[in-house]
């Protein structure tokens, strides 16, 4: 049996890595962040009988032993713990220094060590800033334009460098934008989602005008599983696309038109980048996931959307949402 880590399981895109690794028959082995009130994030959200069946690990990314602990005996490693709100990293850039960068290290250097067959790294399409061409290839240049961004391409170069340097067997797997279940409040669509389902009727956002390529998160996952699994993937940075675009007003009057109609939009200044970091359009190619892998998106925005608003609709989700306030 395949034995696999998942660093940042208690998050996201991470906790329904794992619960689809677990379905797969993976022996699963879960990062979580340690924290004193013992809690395992969206991994306590699970049905009883996915729990069971993970091996939970406490520790913290920034800490190189405990890495190197938690990697021993596994064949893949799924690297995604991150720090990832561009607002916060405005303010806290060591923070995402140490995380993303360093905690990337700790990974490389302990794969290494162990000589581990497959490792993970996540990137994010925010690596490439605006696009200077669409659809945006692997070979788009890269530009920093928050603290975030430099930090994750940091981190996909000094893992670019392992690949070189030791043939460490990495895969830099790099998914557009992530929406549904368990996203955190600090993005687009829960924000819009959780506005509605609490009754507000003025909608609070930021710029409407950016463009952004949205992929449901069981497709995310099914990539990165099948990236994993391909050995032509090895040493390639590898979008998770579905080679389309809508614009945030497009996607806020799609949404409210599903819940209430009656909604306006209304500009929240404090929502707003700097100018010069706003991503003013992310529109990815897809190409080089199917040439390397048989990975197809299954979810249109419309279907996923759908789930998406479906689960904000139950109140035990909706109540963990502060929908009031803007989550930075």
């Amino acid at each position: 049996m395949t034995k696999v880590l998942v660093t940042g399981a208690d998050g996201f895109i991470g906790s329904h890595l794992v619960e689809e690794l677990v379905r797969k028959g993976m022996k699963v082995r879960a990062f979580i962040y340690y924290n004193s009130f013992n809690t395992w994030g969206w991994i306590d959200s699970l049905a009883e009988y996915i729990k069971s069946e993970i091996e939970i690990f406490t520790g913290d990314i920034r800490d190189p032993n405990g890495v190197r602990i938690a990697m021993d005996g596994c064949d893949i490693v799924y690297h995604l713990a991150a720090l990832i709100a561009i607002p916060f990293s405005y303010h806290s850039p060591d923070s995402y220094v140490d995380t993303n960068i360093k905690g990337t290290l700790n990974v490389l250097q302990a794969g290494k060590i162990l000589n581990t067959k497959r490792i993970l790294i996540t990137s994010t399409s925010e690596v490439y800033g605006t696009a200077q061409f669409v659809p945006i290839t692997e070979e788009h240049p890269f530009q920093g334009q928050s603290p975030y961004s430099a930090t994750k391409i940091a981190a996909d170069r000094l893992a670019e460098s392992f690949y070189r340097s030791f043939d460490s067997p990495i895969t830099i797997v790099r998914p557009f934008n992530t929406y549904g279940p368990r996203q955190s409040a600090r993005a687009v669509i829960p924000t819009i989602i959780s506005q509605l389902q609490n009754g507000l009727e003025k909608i609070k956002l930021g710029d409407l005008s950016p463009t952004r390529d949205f992929v449901f998160v069981k497709d995310t996952v099914q990539a990165f599983i099948k990236i994993a699994k391909s050995n032509k993937t090895i040493g390639e940075e590898i979008n998770i696309a579905t080679q389309s675009e809508i614009s945030i007003g497009e996607l806020a009057s799609e949404i409210i038109s599903q819940i209430n109609p009656n909604a306006k939009i209304e500009c929240d200044q404090i929502r707003l980048r700097p100018e010069k970091s706003e991503v003013n359009r992310l529109f990815g190619s897809n190409k080089k996931i199917k040439e390397l892998t048989d990975w197809t998106q299954k979810y249109s925005l419309e279907k996923g959307l759908s789930q998406t608003i479906e689960w904000f609709g139950k109140k035990e989700n909706l109540i963990k949402y502060k929908s009031g306030i803007y989550n930075v």
